[in-house]
């Protein structure tokens, strides 16, 4: 549970996230490390223009001015370490179909990275590139599984693919084929 509110002995804001069982936050520096059952997330903020500490079973984050901008940044931050907890408790998972017309494509996951074959009959293979050492890449028939606990490796290898198989001067409207997310979990 999340808390802000304006700290009226030093008149600054303070945003407090509580820490949930099972979860260990760690501060190493500006580098924030989550572990819980599904892996480890870090995170580094050494650009964030913020104190940040750990007490007991919270975290709490102190922006270096008072102005609404440095109020908006604590919640930007404290929205960030949500994701790395929530990652770390249930992960997150991205389905996304393989759409085609007339040349069936074919998905294959190699070393790292995604092999999107026969693409509107190219010989060569499109290849995009999975972000992150825990984000896992299945295909399931028709369907493309990526799933993992750091939201933004997910999210990345997802656009990575979509965009792999962007279509480029022709009528998108008319040439469907591609890769596209359809869920997000």
């Amino acid at each position: 549970m999340e808390e802000c509110w304006l700290d009226t002995s030093t008149n600054e804001y303070v945003s407090t996230l509580e820490i949930p069982e099972g979860i260990s936050v760690t501060l190493e520096g500006r580098t924030i490390l989550v572990q819980g059952k599904l892996g480890t997330v870090k995170k580094d903020f050494t650009k964030l223009p913020a104190f940040l500490r750990i007490e007991e079973n919270t975290i709490k984050i102190h922006p270096y001015g008072t102005r609404r901008k440095d109020f908006a940044i604590s919640k930007t931050a404290t929205s960030i370490i949500t994701n790395m907890i929530k990652g770390v408790q249930n992960g997150y998972k991205y389905k996304m179909k393989v759409v085609f017309a007339h040349f069936p494509i074919t998905v294959k996951v190699k070393d790292g990275r995604v092999y999107v074959e026969n693409f509107f009959g190219e010989r060569k293979a499109r290849i995009s590139k999975i972000v992150g050492e825990a984000t896992k890449v299945a295909v399931e028939g028709d369907d493309i599984v990526i799933s993992g606990p750091h939201l933004e490796d997910v999210s990345q290898t997802a656009a990575n693919i979509e965009l792999s198989t962007r279509v480029k001067n022709k009528d998108q409207r008319v040439f469907l084929d591609g890769i596209y997310v359809y869920s997000r979990e």
